[in-house]
């Protein structure tokens, strides 16, 4: 997961046109016209925790945020991807911005990395954001960027499992820990001979 996939699926993020449903083919419907696999916040919850800390999606997202990729960016990208994967109906997936976003703190927090919350925030734009095309309630952004800079996520946002698994997860491959792939040591330069004085007897006599 990089800038550029998140990107593109924010490219898709349009919403369907008056009656395209009623074009779709019955008989084939897309997976979020099917039921949902999650109905309940808090299992959908936790299947997002272990998404996001998975092996495949945990660094690459912190090193995302670590690129200056606003929180709000990831969590609408991954929300909208599962959206249309049939995970959750349109009505779960707003639920679950909040818990999404403190998840994505929480993790950011435990590896020292200055997040952004939402796009606007650097050029001190008006805190109100348009999310999964609906407005976001300025409060909730707000309450956001103070659990940042507070360093700690509200009470019961991580159950006690996520705060113990949370400690397993690795650190971040430092830069400076890399060791180069092949050390090539300089060839040790030859002493020449000295030169032979043209007053010196030749060899052998």
């Amino acid at each position: 997961m990089n800038n550029e996939e998140f990107l593109e699926v924010q490219g898709q993020m349009q919403r369907p046109l008056a009656g395209q449903s009623l074009s779709n083919n019955p008989e084939n419907p897309e997976p979020y016209e099917k039921a949902p696999r999650f109905t309940n916040v808090h299992e959908a919850t936790y299947y997002l925790w272990t998404e996001i800390t998975d092996s495949d999606m945990y660094l690459p997202a912190m090193e995302t945020l670590q690129d200056g990729t606003p929180v709000l960016d990831i969590v609408q990208t991954i929300l909208f991807g599962e959206f249309q994967r049939g995970t959750w109906n349109p009505d779960l997936m707003l639920m679950l911005v909040e818990p999404l976003s403190y998840m994505f703190i929480a993790l950011a927090e435990r590896l020292d990395i200055d997040i952004i919350i939402y796009r606007g925030e650097m050029e001190d734009e008006d805190a109100e954001e348009e999310l999964l095309g609906v407005k976001f309630e300025e409060s909730k952004i707000k309450a956001m960027k103070e659990a940042a800079q507070a360093g700690r996520v509200p009470e019961g946002t991580l159950s006690n499992k996520m705060k113990e698994e949370i400690k397993e997860l690795p650190e971040l491959p430092s830069l400076m820990s890399k060791v180069p792939e092949e050390i090539v040591e300089p060839l040790e330069e030859e002493t020449p001979a000295p030169a032979q004085s043209l007053m010196a007897p030749p060899e052998g006599i």
